[in-house]
């Protein structure tokens, strides 16, 4: 039972109420008891078939019929830069780029927006990547860690110039990268019929209005506005659903039945809203994909908004369309920083799944598979589907994603949280396809604020003073992620560095 002051506590807070209580009760019952944790057998190998390496070197072969037969489909031809090599063709990088940019047209792109930052900029947490990591990025992490406080992640800083003043939000970095792609359309091909690469997003209770306010300023802001008109696409209004924000329940230390928990900050009747996990999309984004399908778009990208490497990869998506795959998701080798996130595992029935570390598979057993000489793939998330086949499994899939528990040990308190791992999904597909990316090009991931602080390098060190020395088995990482976040800002983003700060280079 709720008392009266904790259920207004909650309604104030966005959750919904109901969804909390009926989530509670099945946990309660029992009925989450059988999500147990993955039981990994190794990891797959980088084959060039089922997971393709997606460097700037990029090639990607397949047979001669397959491939005319789905270009047939999709309206399109063979491209200039494609080479016959017996029954197969071979499409380097240039090839597939030019490929995928005529599907510009039946291509969407969008965002998981339903997190705050709260997580993000918790202190407990980003502590928790290492002695010494912390003192290293303490005064970066000071100085953008108030300009999270219950904001939306994605428009919060997304790295530290280099003159130690925050920089631009996600949001708005990934608008203009999908912006500049859409306006090359244009400059290439026309006018298309649809708006090329339309935005879309999922949002929560907690962050959907302040999302609307930020992008009302994104329309005119000078990063974008004049792209917009050029382009002929407007991600500043995207199609939209929001994601309801649960309550946390008690840890499980605190045995059982589980209640709603209602002591965050030591507060008595005092709740948490936390969204449900990004897997819950399938079932809140299910009329904009039907909507997407059918407006005639054919494919679309999905992505978490913190990493500043998650944008529209044309070879990508001309690999989706001449392989026929159902979906398609992004790999990178795990760091050290990698922490908080899914890895891809082949299980025990053959099969290969995404196992979030912490809810699907353990830390410790993360580390057994490196110390055996696996090079574990740590998820991108980064999901690329065929809309025509994806949109009669919704239901299905929504349904069949494992709701996992996890408990949680932050500054508002110890507790536990229901969730739903968008990634997961991979498991559900037959055959899904990989793409092996290069962390520093497509995952410049801040599950952390810290590592936000330490992609910007040198500015984030120093953004209030000198920070201590990383430790050597993160200072090599964070160099990596250093030089690529640098080299998607002046690259896939269009900007160069300008006394001391990134902008708009034309």
């Amino acid at each position: 039972m709720l008392s009266d002051a904790l259920r207004s506590d909650m309604v104030a807070k966005g959750v919904d109420v109901e969804t909390t209580l009926s989530i509670l009760a099945d946990l309660n019952a029992g009925l989450y008891d059988g999500q147990k944790a993955v039981r990994a057998t190794g990891v797959p190998p980088v084959d060039g078939a089922s997971i393709v390496p997606s460097a700037k070197d990029m090639a990607y072969r397949i047979g001669a019929d397959e491939a005319l037969s789905r270009l047939s489909d999709l309206g399109l031809e063979l491209p200039d830069g494609a080479r016959a090599d017996g029954d197969s063709l071979l499409f380097d990088r240039a090839a597939l780029e030019d490929l995928g940019e005529r599907l510009y047209p039946v291509a969407a792109w969008g965002v998981l927006n339903g997190g705050s930052a709260t997580s993000y900029a918790d202190r407990k947490k980003n502590a928790a990547l290492g002695p010494g990591v912390f003192e290293a990025i303490r005064s970066g992490f000071e100085l953008l860690a108030p300009l999270c406080d219950g904001r939306p992640k994605g428009v919060t800083p997304a790295y530290i110039n280099p003159d130690g003043s925050p920089g631009e939000s996600f949001l708005l970095l990934k608008m203009r990268a999908a912006l500049l792609r859409a306006e090359r359309y244009v400059e290439r091909f026309g006018t298309p019929a649809r708006p090329a690469l339309p935005f879309f997003q999922m949002t929560s209770d907690g962050t959907d209005a302040q999302l609307a306010d930020a992008y009302a300023a994104y329309a005119g802001h000078p990063w974008i506005a004049a792209l917009i008109e050029r382009a002929g696409t407007d991600p500043t209004r995207p199609r939209s659903a929001r994601q309801p924000l649960l309550a946390a329940f008690t840890h499980s230390a605190d045995g059982r039945p589980r209640r709603v928990f209602d002591r965050a900050y030591g507060r008595q009747d005092s709740a948490i809203a936390l969204p449900g996990g990004h897997g819950q999309s399938f079932r809140v984004l299910a009329d904009v994909y039907r909507g997407l399908l059918a407006d005639g778009y054919r494919y679309a990208w999905i992505g978490n908004v913190d990493n500043v490497g998650y944008y529209p990869d044309p070879a990508e998506l001309a690999v989706m369309a001449l392989s026929g795959a159902e979906a398609a998701f992004e790999f990178s080798y795990r760091t050290p920083v990698d922490i908080k996130g899914g890895i891809l595992v082949t299980t025990a029935e053959g099969g290969r799944t995404v196992a979030d570390i912490g809810q699907a598979i353990s830390f410790e057993r993360v580390q057994e598979l490196e110390a055996a000489g696996s090079r574990v793939l740590f998820n991108c998330a980064t999901g690329l589907f065929d809309l025509a086949r994806l949109v009669p499994r919704l239901d299905e899939i929504a349904r069949r994603l494992p709701v996992r528990v996890s408990d949680q040990d932050k500054d508002a308190g110890r507790y536990s949280q229901a969730e739903q791992s968008t990634w997961e999904v991979v498991g559900l597909i037959d055959e899904p396809l990989g793409f092996a990316v290069e962390k520093g090009e497509r995952f410049i991931a801040a599950k952390l604020l810290a590592e936000t602080v330490l992609a910007s390098g040198t500015a984030g060190a120093g953004a209030a003073g000198a920070g201590a020395a990383l430790p050597p088995s993160v200072a090599a990482t964070a160099e990596t992620m250093s030089r690529g976040l640098s080299d998607v800002l002046s690259g896939p983003c269009g900007l160069r560095l300008d006394g001391g700060a990134w902008r708009p280079a034309q």
